[in-house]
């Protein structure tokens, strides 16, 4: 069914639990060492993600492969993340972000390593991520980075989330919605910083929040605008601010052909 359902008063916390009840079971069923052997078997690309974020001479899309939104209900029956990927690789994007929340999302562990094998564009796993397994799951999916959110971790888990991501060889996509939650990802070293125009515990979508916080973004980070973005002139206003990067999701799923969607966004740069 498309309908969407009614949301919880704060959906993150919500998600958070689900998420750590969910790694619980995974863990049980695949316990540590043998997790970690499989995260061994592939061959890290540290710095891949940042990298492709960082270049100048285009406007670098994250373009995400997403099959729900807790807002909107089922954003693409038809739902073929390695069919979608390999549109998105043609059309130029920067890195691709795989949803693997199962609950909320309808993505999964396996969508991310079936795109692996189809595409060599860095890949993000978009989930939330608060624990180590998690971390060291992404790697053994093939993904070069991971997601961190702000509000969905302390201070101290941010930092040491980090720090053991990086020793996988996995990049981290830092994300914030506002001022306190910048200085903590500022805090934390992090060199990739996503702004969500989208409250996490709302799912309110404020256009402005990005313009609100560039102006924080130390010197060397590279800056993700994320949701709420749908034309050229949305990137090139952004991009004029001092964004980087923006992710985009939404715009792509409830399009006919997501790749062609890239292409025609990234055709106005």
């Amino acid at each position: 069914m498309s309908d969407v359902p009614t949301l919880p008063a704060d959906l993150l916390g919500t998600i958070v639990a689900a998420t750590k009840t969910l790694t619980a079971a995974r863990s049980a069923r695949e316990g540590l060492a043998a997790l970690e052997r499989r995260a061994a078997a592939r061959t890290p690309r540290p710095g891949l993600f940042t990298a492709a974020l960082s270049r100048t001479d285009r406007w670098n899309v994250i373009a995400e492969c997403k099959r729900r939104s807790p807002s909107r209900g089922v954003l693409r029956a038809d739902y073929d993340p390695v069919a979608i990927a390999t549109g998105y690789t043609a059309a130029g994007a920067a890195a691709i972000s795989v949803l693997t929340e199962p609950t909320f999302f309808d993505g999964a562990p396996a969508h991310l390593e079936a795109v692996r094998a189809a595409v060599d564009t860095p890949l993000l796993r978009k989930d939330f991520i608060v624990s180590e397994y998690q971390l060291l799951e992404a790697r053994a999916m093939g993904a070069d980075a991971a997601l961190l959110i702000v509000a969905a971790l302390t201070p101290e888990e941010l930092q040491r989330l980090a720090a053991f991501a990086a020793g996988l060889g996995l990049d981290t996509l830092v994300e914030v919605h506002d001022a306190d939650e910048l200085r903590i990802a500022i805090d934390s070293g992090a060199r990739v910083i996503g702004v969500n125009n989208r409250n996490l515990r709302t799912l309110v979508v404020d256009v402005h929040a990005s313009a609100r916080l560039v102006s924080m973004m130390p010197k060397g980070v590279v800056a993700v605008s994320e949701s709420g973005l749908k034309t050229s002139a949305d990137l090139s206003r952004l991009s004029g601010l001092g964004y980087g990067a923006f992710l985009i999701g939404e715009r792509f799923m409830t399009s006919p052909d997501p790749g062609a969607a890239l292409a025609h966004l990234l055709g106005g740069a």
